[in-house]
Parts: structure tokens; C-alpha cells; sequence
């Protein structure tokens, strides 16, 4: 299964940690950075959530608490 089933705020996601900006890894701030949303706890919050979800469902990994990569990636 590819990520083009998932919901877009999900697909862009798995898209920066698959990119050569999220290779070492993200926290939740540096992706709501990336995702152009401001960086403030709500917001940050909100990311958290999803990359939690798609954590637990299989499509990225946790790599440490807050630390999320592409599942092709080491960490």
C-alpha cells in the first residue's frame, strides 16, 4: 500500500521524513516547521498526534520518544 490513501495532512507527513530533509529524523516542531504551519503548541500538538498515529499503524517509525523517521530509514 502506498501513502496516497492516506489523508493529505498524513501523506505529507510520511512524504518529508521520506525526503532528504527528514533522512536524520524529525521532532514534531521541526515538522510543523516544515509543514509551514507556525510553531506554536497547538499546532506542534496537532502534528505529534498524526505522526503518533502513523506511527502506531506502521507507516513511519518512533525512532525515540518525539524522534519520527521514514520506515526505510535507520535511526
Amino acid at each position: 500500500m502506498t501513502a496516497s490513501v492516506l489523508a493529505v495532512d498524513y501523506q505529507h507527513i510520511v512524504g518529508l521524513l521520506e525526503s532528504d530533509v527528514g533522512r536524520e529524523g524529525m521532532r514534531s516542531q521541526q515538522l510543523a516547521a516544515a509543514l509551514g504551519l507556525q510553531v506554536v503548541p497547538a499546532k506542534v500538538e496537532g502534528v505529534r498526534s498524526k505522526a503518533k498515529r502513523l506511527a502506531e499503524r506502521g507507516w513511519i517509525r518512533q525512532v525515540r520518544p518525539g524522534v519520527f523517521t521514514a520506515l526505510t530509514q535507520s535511526g
